[in-house]
């Protein structure tokens, strides 16, 4: 009897160490998958890190430099507003060359002769030199619509890009209301860009004082004396475009503002001046248009401009142009 309590009392015991190594197992197991499930978290924490760390030092990268380029874009801004200023304020510290191209001026206007140096209000551009090709092209406002842009637009876009680095067009905005000048600068800035920054476009404004009081007729009734006033104002506009033009280029050519170029046109002029065996050319018409297609030597402009400047209450200038024909080219039997 005795021994039969000993053996169940020993099965009992092995049923409860049994029971406990299985609960034991069990925990352990749980435990293992715990650890396992903890350390994936972990390398999954660790990823998203790495993850997080890489993002970081990208948007880092992509920021600093975004800041460059804002620096960079307003150190050129403030360069460029600080080189308009000085060439609008300071016209002791221009081109020499340039400057001196106008002093013919006070010969003809006394009125000037008290201008310590004569300039352009604004200039926008690269003040290029030394092209074959100077394409000048004044412009006045003509109330609600402007011809300019799609002007610029023909010029520019039918030129190749060595026709457009051998030349420099010339915008001469001869009107005095500022908020004229303001749109024609604007507008060439937003769309012509490119051409701006390489130099190959230029504008400038004709000072107010550069005129005679040629305005007796601006608040009369009559057409004749308006008419008379605007062509009077018209020769003025080119003889000062022309001076400033002179020193850049090889050859001028004289166009308007409201024109459209024809397909390879430079291309087409500069064939056709290498064709011509002599020197001995007063100036090429390439448009029968007034005084729109005009080509001269730059050499030549200075002796043009003190012959408009003689008649320019007298006659428009692409008569004038015919008189000094007359008297260059022709003997006194073929003027008549």
């Amino acid at each position: 009897m005795r021994t039969r309590h000993v053996n169940l009392l020993i099965t009992l015991v092995a049923v409860v160490l049994f029971s406990f190594s299985c609960f034991c197992i069990s925990r352990m197991t749980q435990t293992s998958n715990q650890l396992t499930n903890c350390r994936n978290h972990i390398l999954e924490f660790k990823e998203s890190i790495l993850r997080l760390k890489n993002k970081t030092e990208r948007n880092r990268q992509e920021l600093l430099n975004a800041f460059k380029e804002m620096k960079l874009d307003i150190s050129e801004k403030e360069h460029d507003a600080k080189n308009a200023v000085e060439k609008k304020v300071n016209a002791s510290d221009t081109n020499e060359t340039v400057s001196d191209a106008f002093e013919v001026l006070k010969f003809f206007f006394p009125h000037l002769r008290k201008v310590d140096r004569i300039y352009p209000d604004v200039i926008m551009g690269r003040e290029k030199t030394g092209v074959t090709f100077a394409l000048g092209i004044p412009t006045v406002n003509r109330g609600n619509y402007s011809y300019l842009k799609q002007t610029l637009t023909s010029l520019l876009s039918r030129m190749t890009l060595p026709e457009e680095k051998d030349s420099v067009v010339i915008v001469s905005i001869a009107d005095s209301n500022e908020n004229y000048v303001k749109s024609v600068v604007d507008m060439i800035t937003k769309k012509f860009k490119r051409q701006v920054t390489s130099g190959s476009l230029e504008v400038i404004s004709i000072p107010a004082y550069f005129y005679p009081n040629i305005s007796h007729a601006a608040g009369s009734t009559d057409d004749s004396e308006k008419l008379e006033s605007w062509r009077i104002k018209q020769v003025l506009d080119f003889c000062f475009l022309m001076l400033y033009a002179q020193p850049k280029a090889m050859y001028y050519l004289q166009l308007e503002d409201d024109i459209i170029a024809n397909k390879m046109y430079l291309t087409k002029i500069t064939d056709f001046v290498h064709t011509i065996t002599s020197n001995n050319w007063l100036y090429i018409e390439f448009s029968v248009l007034g005084f729109i297609g005009k080509l001269f030597k730059s050499e030549d402009l200075t002796d043009f401009v003190r012959f408009f400047l003689m008649f320019y209450k007298d006659k428009p200038i692409d008569l004038l142009l015919g008189d000094i024909f007359l008297v260059k080219m022709c003997t006194p039997g073929e003027a008549l």
